[in-house]
């Protein structure tokens, strides 16, 4: 990718998000950090039912502030996504352990128009096993990343950072759905599975501050991220889903059955009938589970056509703002 300087570059053109629950500890340096490493550009902090003054230490440092009284991630994000119009967008943590200074180098592949979305990696360069002091996160963004490469076929550096950049076409057709901290995941998979350009760009990470808490809960939030995956490859690809279900209750189905099958051709008998009926039902809701996934995919498929279109729509939109 060219180099280009972005050193005297104006930032007038990037909204800069921050969701925030109470981290008051460390809002202010991370929106006079970002003050220093993007002059111009417009600082969000929408305080999610903080009770700590979050909002008003935004506030008093220059952020513009918003209330969400919807308590989750995902729901700041998705109010954000309605709320802020802006060519360029940077999204960030509240809680000081991403470097501001790392936001232009994220930007530059929007800027030169070689990606869509682009990853904060804290993995590839190894600070995030270094800092991270929480135990199972690690552990827990592998495993994410593996269900993503073998159900998606993308192979992702770092899937559940909260660093990241995309431009206004990503923004406005991101149907946010999850609640929660899934919302990482969500934006990781849309990106995957509607073909955005992604890129992945190494930043160094850093463990929150003494006296900051970490808001995730590693058991419970980690079952919400896998539930998301698995809905989401429900949603977006039904015909392997219903496939793999369809198979697994077909070997259920010939595991009960063969036996009975065997024992006819032996005996011509069928004196375990109860079983039978068991492995024909297994068979059926097999065949179901086939025609189930051959359904959704046409309607599936009938929905990206219209979402590629409104894409198409939004790109023009975007590219008469910019000959404008």
């Amino acid at each position: 990718m060219e180099k280009q300087d972005l050193s005297t570059r104006t930032w007038e053109d990037v909204a800069v998000l921050i969701p925030c629950y109470n981290e008051a500890i460390t809002i202010a340096k991370v929106i006079d950090d970002f003050k220093q490493s993007l002059p111009g550009a417009t600082i969000y902090v929408y305080d999610n039912n903080s009770s700590d003054g979050t909002g008003e230490i935004a506030r008093e440092h220059g952020a513009v502030v918003r209330l969400e009284p919807r308590q989750g991630k995902g729901n700041v994000v998705r109010q954000m996504m309605r709320d802020i119009d802006a060519p360029y967008y940077i999204m960030v943590d509240g809680d000081d352990t991403y470097p501001a200074d790392a936001a232009p180098e994220l930007l530059r592949p929007l800027i030169n128009g070689v990606a869509d979305h682009v990853v904060g990696d804290r993995l590839s360069n190894g600070t995030y096993g270094e800092e991270n002091k929480r135990a199972g996160h690690g552990f827990g963004n592998d495993l994410v990343r593996t269900l993503i490469k073998w159900l998606y076929g993308f192979e992702y550096n770092d899937v559940m950072t909260g660093y990241r950049a995309y431009n206004r076409v990503f923004a406005k057709t991101l149907p946010v759905l999850s609640p929660g901290f899934e919302i990482e995941t969500e934006l990781s998979i849309h990106a995957v599975d509607k073909r955005w350009r992604i890129a992945q760009v190494p930043i160094v990470y850093r463990d929150r501050p003494e006296g900051s808490e970490s808001k995730l809960n590693t058991v419970g939030d980690g079952m919400k991220v896998l539930k998301m995956i698995f809905s989401l490859f429900k949603d977006y690809k039904p015909m392997p889903f219903f496939s793999i279900l369809a198979l697994i209750l077909l070997v259920i189905g010939l595991c009960v059955g063969v036996p009975v099958i065997t024992e006819f051709q032996a005996t011509g008998l069928v004196p375990r009938l109860p079983t039978a009926i068991v492995a024909v039902a297994f068979c059926g809701l097999a065949a179901m589970m086939f025609v189930c996934g051959l359904i959704l995919d046409t309607s599936v498929k009938g929905q990206r056509r219209s979402w590629e279109l409104e894409v198409m729509r939004i790109y023009d939109e975007e590219n008469q703002r910019k000959g404008a």
